[in-house]
């Protein structure tokens, strides 16, 4: 009996020392689990590394790219241009407005001149490219009414009026898009030429705005608290493949054909009448929008 309890006792240890290797081998889990966090802390560090370093190459891009349209568009388009004011995230320090600017209910975050004003645009390429060193961020805005002025239109009322204007082969120079506008660039228009095409017209919407002397656009590839602005239409390239500038348009839409060695304009009174109904099917309200 007592070699039989002292055998069972000894199972008894048997087992004890078990559930001690047991426990050994639960260490050994926590040791591996430790493994596997660190493991995890180092990729994410790794991770991280990488994304930044493609952000930056972005960002390094994205203003080599602002820097060489903005000299493109001064030394050989002649147009003046001005830094716009920054977008800011959301959250930013100027507030959740999304623009640089202190105006913290700004109706056109990231898309308008700010400092220095829209008075100050120049083609001189000293000037501009110190500005753009300074903030190589902020977006080009063109002073329009001199060299180039604009019509823009609500976003999918500018493609139904494009898809037109392709079917008659009428030609309509460099197009843009902001996220909710296009904007066809057209030549240089007084606002007495101007107020006389307007009378001519039954009812022209609150959603057709024109750029003329005293107002500026946005060009490619700004980008603006909302999104970017980029070419629907780059300069140079006719609306019509094949098509020369002008071409049954009327005689008058080519007059300004290689204005200075800038891009071909056309004239507003081409594009006016297609520009308005089109408008007409698709208003935005009043509010203003880029």
């Amino acid at each position: 009996m007592r070699g039989s309890q002292k055998a069972g006792g000894r199972r008894t240890s048997s087992r004890r020392t078990g559930g001690r290797g047991t426990g050994s081998r639960g260490a050994g889990s926590r040791g591996t689990g430790t493994r596997r966090t660190g493991n995890q802390g180092a990729l994410r560090a790794v991770v991280g590394r990488i994304v930044g370093a493609v952000e930056w190459g972005l960002r390094r891009r994205g203003r080599s790219s602002l820097l060489a349209a903005v000299t493109t568009c001064v030394e050989q388009w002649r147009w003046p241009v001005v830094p716009g004011a920054p977008a800011q995230g959301s959250g930013g320090p100027v507030g959740s407005t999304g623009c640089g600017c202190p105006r913290p209910d700004c109706p056109t975050p990231g898309a308008h001149p700010f400092d220095p004003p829209l008075l100050a645009a120049t083609t001189d390429v000293r000037m501009v490219r110190w500005w753009w060193r300074r903030r190589p961020d902020a977006p080009i805005v063109v002073a329009t009414g001199d060299r180039v002025s604009a019509v823009s239109l609500p976003l999918e009322a500018g493609r139904r009026a494009l898809a037109y204007f392709d079917t008659l082969g009428v030609s309509t120079g460099p197009v843009l898009a902001t996220p909710s506008r296009c904007v066809l660039l057209v030549a240089p228009y007084t606002m007495q030429e101007l107020a006389e095409l307007l009378v001519a017209q039954e009812w022209v919407p609150i959603s057709l705005r024109f750029h003329g002397s005293g107002g500026y656009v946005l060009l490619p590839p700004s980008r603006t608290a909302a999104g970017a602005v980029r070419w629907i239409r780059e300069p140079g390239a006719d609306a019509v493949s094949g098509a020369m500038p002008g071409a049954g348009s009327g005689a008058g839409s080519g007059a300004d054909a290689g204005y200075e060695g800038g891009p071909w304009l056309p004239t507003v009174s081409v594009l006016l009448e297609a520009l308005v109904a089109a408008s007409v099917a698709a208003p935005d309200g009043a509010r203003l929008s880029y």
